[in-house]
């Protein structure tokens, strides 16, 4: 990642919501192809996340923790800030030394931009302020908020705004974090109701909808150089899963999260 950091790109997508099981079983079916074709392998890797719910997860990666990988470590991490002691801090790990990984990008010469998507991004109070706060431009409107049946389409449109004007010399940082996952996600399977509420197969139907629409991101992010991808989910969720329903528990549905992250190459 010292290769990496200052030469490249960056951007972080976060799923929002998304379960590792669902994503797995959509990669393996062929039914999230976009995606699937810059997966390692093909595939997902399993990970645990580092919250239970959006906020707290989210707080864990922009200081350096990302989810971990489900396997016994130490596991060296991408980003860490410079703390004594730390035994996943090697050699190849890029460590800042601020406070979170966005103003160590910004230290480092990365314009920093947040797409935010769930209620912790709307900018609307002082908590949903603390997360963009950290970037030095931040986008949140109604438009790409859980609500939204077309959620990420806008988000990818304001995110190739951002791309579009930003001088060929500027490297960039772009969180986007998507909100289509997340509660409520029944509009996004044909023939589904509000009456019926969410299930596992709306949240399916949730993250093939982003897969249509990915591929303009991504293409938006390897438009000016060569662009370092992360894209995982800050946790599952449950569907009645031993009778929980929703997260911000201590379920494995919750905990176990898809993780990936590879380079884009220049289109140009």
């Amino acid at each position: 990642m010292n290769e990496v950091v200052g030469r490249d790109d960056l951007l972080l997508l976060t799923l929002d919501t998304l379960r590792h099981d669902v994503a797995v079983e959509l990669a393996a079916a062929g039914r999230i192809p976009n995606l699937a074709r810059h997966l390692p392998g093909g595939v997902w890797e399993e990970r645990h996340a580092p919250g239970s719910f959006t906020y707290a997860s989210h707080q864990a990666m922009f200081a350096g923790f990302l989810p971990t990988p489900a396997r016994p470590g130490p596991h060296p991490r991408l980003f860490a800030a410079r703390f004594a002691g730390s035994e996943t801090t090697a050699g190849r790990t890029y460590v800042f030394d601020t406070p979170d990984l966005v103003s160590g990008l910004a230290a480092a010469g990365y314009r920093t931009v947040c797409v935010g998507g769930v209620g912790f991004f709307n900018k609307q109070g002082a908590l949903g302020d603390v997360l963009p706060g950290m970037f030095q431009e931040s986008h949140w409107e109604p438009a790409f908020g859980v609500a939204s049946p077309t959620s990420f389409e806008a988000q990818v449109e304001r995110a190739e705004q951002v791309v579009a004007v930003l001088p060929a010399q500027q490297r960039l940082f772009l969180f986007v974090n998507a909100s289509a996952l997340h509660q409520p996600n029944w509009f996004h399977l044909p023939g589904a109701t509000a009456e019926a509420g969410d299930t596992r197969a709306t949240h399916a139907a949730a993250l093939e909808y982003i897969d249509r629409h990915i591929g303009r991101l991504l293409t938006a992010m390897s438009s000016r150089r060569r662009c370092f991808a992360i894209v995982c989910s800050d946790h599952g969720t449950t569907y009645g899963d031993d009778g929980y329903t929703g997260h911000r528990l201590a379920h494995q549905a919750v905990w176990t999260v898809p993780y990936a992250h590879f380079f884009l190459e220049p289109s140009a």
